[in-house]
Order: C-alpha cells, then sequence, then structure tokens
C-alpha cells in the first residue's frame, strides 16, 4: 500500500498567530518500504524567523527568502501526496499548519481521515513514553547521528523507520512485500518473471531412480489422497 511520511517546519507553534510552513519533507513507501520518490521543498514564509524556531531548525529569514512561497509549491505538493494516507508524528500540528496554507489558497484542507499519527500509535505501544521522534529513534536503535538540528526530509525518513517499527518491525514489512509480489503474479502481472530458460535439474538419473524406488515401497502414503482427488 502506497502511504507518505510527512514532516513540516515552521516559524513558530500556531498559525493562528501569522506563523508558517518553511519546509515540508515527504518520503514515499510501500508496504512500509521507501520506495526512493520523496519531496521536499524549503518555503519563504514571508516574515521574520523568532530565534526560538531558528534554534529548532537553522533555517533563517535570509536563506528561506531565496525560495518559493507556499502558493508556488502547493499544487506540485498536493500532486506528489495524491490520495495516499498521511503518516504523520504529531500529525495536528502538522496537519493545523498545512490546512492553514491551503485555506489561504481556498484549497480544500487534508481529510483527517486519511492522517496516521504515529504519536498516538507509540502511546499506544509504549504507554508512558517517551514517545518523541528522538526518543523512538533511540528505542529502536535507529541512526541518529545526522540529526544535530530538526529537518522536514530528514526528520520523515527517520519517521518512516519508526513508523515501520510500529507496525511490527522490518521483518513484517518484507513479509508484505512477498504477499504483493505473490498477488501480482497470480494476477497475471510481471512482477515475478518466469526464467527464459529453466535451471537445469540437480539430481542426477540415478539418484531419482533411488527415490523412485524408495517411494514404491510405501504404502499407502497419505498424498495419495490429494493426488488422486479430483476437482
Amino acid at each position: 500500500m502506497r502511504e507518505i511520511v510527512l514532516d513540516t517546519e515552521t516559524t513558530g507553534l500556531d498559525p493562528a498567530s501569522g506563523h508558517r510552513v518553511v519546509e515540508i519533507g515527504a518520503v514515499e513507501i510501500s508496504n512500509l518500504i521507501p520506495t526512493g520518490r520523496y519531496f521536499h521543498r524549503y518555503i519563504d514564509p514571508q516574515r521574520d524567523m523568532p530565534e526560538e524556531a531558528f534554534r529548532v531548525h537553522g533555517l533563517s529569514r535570509e536563506f528561506l527568502a531565496q525560495h518559493k512561497v507556499f502558493a508556488e509549491i502547493a499544487v506540485e505538493f498536493l500532486d506528489f501526496i495524491e490520495d495516499a494516507p498521511l503518516v504523520i508524528h504529531n500529525a495536528e500540528f502538522d496537519t493545523r499548519f498545512l490546512n492553514a496554507e491551503l485555506a489561504i489558497l481556498s484549497l480544500p484542507p487534508l481529510n483527517s481521515a486519511r492522517v496516521i499519527d504515529t504519536l498516538a500509535m507509540a502511546r499506544r505501544r509504549h504507554p508512558g513514553g517517551p514517545n518523541s521522534l528522538d526518543a523512538l529513534c533511540q528505542r529502536y536503535a535507529i541512526d541518529l547521528s545526522r540529526r544535530d538540528k530538526h529537518g522536514a526530509l530528514l526528520d520523515a525518513n527517520l519517521l518512516a523507520e519508526v513508523y515501520a517499527e510500529l507496525c511490527g518491525g522490518r521483518q513484517a514489512a518484507l513479509s508484505l512485500q512477498t504477499v504483493q509480489a505473490v498477488r501480482v503474479a497470480a494476477s497475471g502481472g510481471d512482477l515475478i518473471r518466469a526464467r527464459p530458460e529453466p535451471l537445469a535439474p540437480r539430481l542426477s538419473a540415478a539418484e531419482e531412480e533411488a527415490h523412485s524406488a524408495f517411494i514404491a515401497t510405501m504404502k499407502a502414503p497419505i498424498w495419495d489422497r490429494y493426488l488422486s482427488r479430483k476437482d
């Protein structure tokens, strides 16, 4: 299943106070596995950058002024996420900011029904916390060495790893991939392709003959019931 793991950075804590989105990072995953597709944009908030926010993400007013405003990247962003479920940590914060930006452009808000909040997932799985993104990365031994400051794309990539763990771990993800491959193959898809030429048999003629002779000595083997059954 296609999902989008998403994170934002902002100028502050409340869009109702005039704070804006300054960075969006979104990573596409399929059955919990990153596909390699991502969306990443810095955004000019057209306002100052409070010192407390700058300390969190390190994005200055001067740096952001070189980038496009939200109105110029909104359609590109919406085209990327399409109608996929959105995986977000502390989702209420990010969706409130994104919906405020969309409202300025008279665009429909993101439907809360499509949002998966990994903070809520973590609180159910690890009651009593801590359940911040940093804490979850440490809990699941996910490398945090690249993260000296918050960054939307970096955090989205880290969250993709955390989300896989919250859903049962990477083994569960790989199992889902296997199931999907079998389904595609069974429906006539080309995800699993037949070999152009069958592999050569690894048993010698003498070994096959010895096996057949051994089977012939067995009385009413259980598989005969199924081999002889008609559909």
